[in-house]
Formats: structure tokens, C-alpha cells, sequence
């Protein structure tokens, strides 16, 4: 009976443990060439999103490169281009989502992670379900959205 109360708190705090590491994602992000912010969340549905919180250039700017002819009038700037990813305990990264790309108009799959430095996120976006089919990119946390 001990030994299985003890079994169950053990699970208990490992889960907590995952819960915390899964949202270590969470919060602002410079991309890589530094023109722009990205704002990671957590939702309801527990899977994590991204969106455009700040542009370095013109914030009137138009997602132009969307497949979607109707979406091409939607600004850039609020943009959610990071979908659906979920945290994987096992390998300590986000994986299972897509990221869309509005200077190309192309949505690729994507995982996430963090090597040992906890504000510079990985990501690698792919295609083909060929993870070494594609490019990977570092984006720096940030305290803040910019002004």
C-alpha cells in the first residue's frame, strides 16, 4: 500500500516537472534576423502557438505570399505562424506542429527545443515528414514585447 502511494506521488511530481518544462517556451522571442517578435503561448487545448507581436519595419505590412488569395490582405503583423506543436518529455522537445513563413508563403513541420541555454530556442522547420529535409533557426528570448 506504501509502496504504492509512494509510486503515485513520484508520477505525480514527475508530471508536474513536464508541465513546467513545457512552458519554458512561453513568452517573447527575437527571430533570427532580428526583425522581427514572436509571442509564444500556451492554449487551452495545451498545444503551443506563436504569433507576430512586433515588426522591426512597416506594421502595415500584408501576409502578400499566402496561398490563400483571401488571406493575402490579413496583416503580418498579429499573424499566428506557429501551430499545434506539444511538448515530448521524452526527447524535451515541442514537436507535431507547423510553422508558416510569410516571406515565402510556405508552412513546413516543425519541432522545437532548447539545448542548455534556456534563451535561445531551436527550431528546425522540414518538409516531407524529412527532418533533415529542411533549416534550422535560433530565436532569442526577449523580457518583453517590443515597443
Amino acid at each position: 500500500m506504501k509502496a504504492t502511494i509512494l509510486s503515485i506521488v513520484i508520477s505525480f511530481i514527475t508530471a508536474l516537472g513536464s508541465f513546467a518544462q513545457s512552458d519554458e517556451i512561453c513568452g517573447f522571442w527575437l527571430t533570427e534576423k532580428h526583425d522581427s517578435q514572436v509571442q509564444v503561448f500556451k492554449a487551452s487545448n495545451g498545444k503551443i502557438y506563436g504569433k507576430i507581436a512586433w515588426l522591426e519595419k512597416n506594421k502595415d505590412t500584408t501576409d502578400t505570399k499566402n496561398p490563400n488569395e483571401k488571406l493575402r490582405s490579413k496583416k503580418v503583423l498579429g499573424l499566428q505562424i506557429l501551430n499545434n506543436s506539444v511538448y515530448n518529455p521524452k526527447s524535451k522537445t515541442w514537436e507535431d506542429g507547423t510553422i508558416y513563413d510569410p516571406e515565402s508563403g510556405n508552412t513546413y513541420s516543425c519541432y522545437l527545443w532548447f539545448d542548455k541555454d534556456k534563451n535561445i530556442l531551436k527550431l528546425k522547420g522540414y518538409v516531407l515528414g524529412i527532418k533533415f529535409l529542411g533549416r534550422e533557426s535560433q530565436w532569442k528570448r526577449e523580457p518583453k514585447l517590443r515597443p
